[in-house]
């Protein structure tokens, strides 16, 4: 029978420790409250050795599992808490019917957790790379409200169209990807396989070259020569720039070049105002306060600038203005016609339809823009690689037909 280490508050208000032999977890729990003590901390012991619920959650802190996995456990877990099944048993069920390894080490961990006292949302939120600060956010949300299954629904139907939009702008984005890909590996093999070879052959010939292929065969040299030198330099550059990311400092500065470009600036927003009108009219419709709507659905904004901006928002909010007046003070994030229909569905009390329909339209909309976006940038694109190899294939072709001019 498996022993329980256990740590538990006596009736006089003593700590006391000590070990128990019971079948299972709620067993150990049962028979500890029976004997008058209040447990704070229960942990299974086999042999020597200990296993820890707080210890495997580390262990397991940089293993997420997959989006699917996640928003299958949610739904279930919904619908298991509308059939009128208690928190911890519909967490015991899914524990036990989870088939993905990772999810059932944390669909257990989150259930220790919950029978231990913690709440669902602190017990998620044990584990961040598992559960998004959205996530828990909005769960968080939900208990405190007393409506937790129909939290999880709308997160589960929110993490469905979040899927459906990232996989569109991943669709739309592999080919230009795959071609610049191709055009640097092709580069790469010209410069360093091909051109060497013509430059064994001109040497011989001991022609004087045109200055295209004296500039490419140049080229050609300098990265047979510094090579590793320039891939171990992109490669610190790299560190250094992601190191620089991480940090406030940088993450800041670049969410606001972002929003300063032509093309990406104007998508980049368009894009955080769907997923933050979405989840806003999500947790309005859910009963969830508007000031507390507005905290959670500020972290899916996803750019530190705008949710700089949104932040103030919601201090204007909290202080009795309208929303719509509030979130005027971010242009970049809501134009005029958005801000025009978020104050008419106030007036109407049909805010959170507006939101959840307005955001459709507009991932409709920009869902049209990126392909159109792509499908101008897919022929440029080719006509720029066809460029760089063609301009190469003439700089090698030149010489030769000056010596066979020469010859004549």
């Amino acid at each position: 029978m498996p022993v329980f280490q256990y740590r538990a508050l006596q009736a006089d208000g003593a700590m006391a420790e000590g070990q128990v032999d019971a079948p299972g977890r709620q067993d150990a729990l049962r028979i500890l409250e029976g004997r008058g003590l209040s447990p704070v901390r229960i942990e299974e012991k086999a042999g020597k050795t200990q296993s820890l619920p707080v210890n495997l959650n580390l262990s397991l802190k940089r293993k997420g599992v997959p989006h699917s996995v996640l928003e299958n456990f949610t739904r279930q877990l919904s619908s298991l808490l509308t059939a009128g099944i208690s928190l911890s048993r519909a967490l015991q069920i899914l524990h036990k019917e989870a088939s993905h390894a990772r999810a059932k080490a944390h669909w257990k961990s989150v259930y220790d957790l919950v029978i231990d006292g913690t709440s669902l949302a602190d017990a998620m939120a044990q584990s961040p790379d598992v559960f998004p600060r959205v996530y828990v956010a909005m769960v968080r949300a939900g208990e405190a409200g007393g409506f937790l299954d129909l939290v999880l629904d709308q997160v589960a139907e929110f993490q469905t169209r979040e899927k459906e939009l990232r996989a569109r702008v991943m669709a739309a984005l592999i080919y230009p990807i795959v071609i610049i890909l191709l055009a640097i590996g092709v580069l790469i093999f010209l410069m360093l396989f091909f051109i060497p070879r013509f430059k064994v052959m001109f040497e011989d010939l001991g022609a004087a070259l045109p200055w295209l292929t004296e500039v490419i065969v140049g080229t050609s040299d300098f990265m047979l020569s510094y090579g590793i030198w320039i891939a171990a330099l992109v490669a610190v550059a790299v560190l250094a720039a992601r190191s620089w990311l991480l940090s406030e400092q940088g993450r800041r500065a670049w969410n606001k070049g972002i929003l300063r470009l032509p093309v990406f600036g104007p998508l980049t927003s368009r894009f955080a105002m769907t997923r933050f009108c979405r989840m806003l009219g999500t947790l309005v419709g859910a009963g969830v306060p508007l000031i507390g709507s507005l905290r959670v659905a500020r972290e899916s904004i996803g750019n530190q600038t705008l949710t700089d901006a949104v932040t103030a928002a919601i201090e204007r909010v909290r202080q009795g203005d309208s929303l719509s007046a509030s979130l005027a003070d971010c242009p970049d994030l809501f134009p005029g016609s958005v801000l025009e229909t978020i104050a008419v569905a106030e007036e109407t009390g049909r805010l959170d339809k507006e939101l959840v329909r307005m955001s459709s339209v507009t991932e409709a909309d920009l869902d049209r823009k990126l392909r159109t976006a792509v499908a101008l940038a897919e022929p440029l694109l080719l006509f720029a690689m066809a460029g760089f190899i063609g301009t190469i294939f003439i700089g090698m072709v030149l010489p030769i037909f000056a010596i066979q001019d020469y010859i004549n």
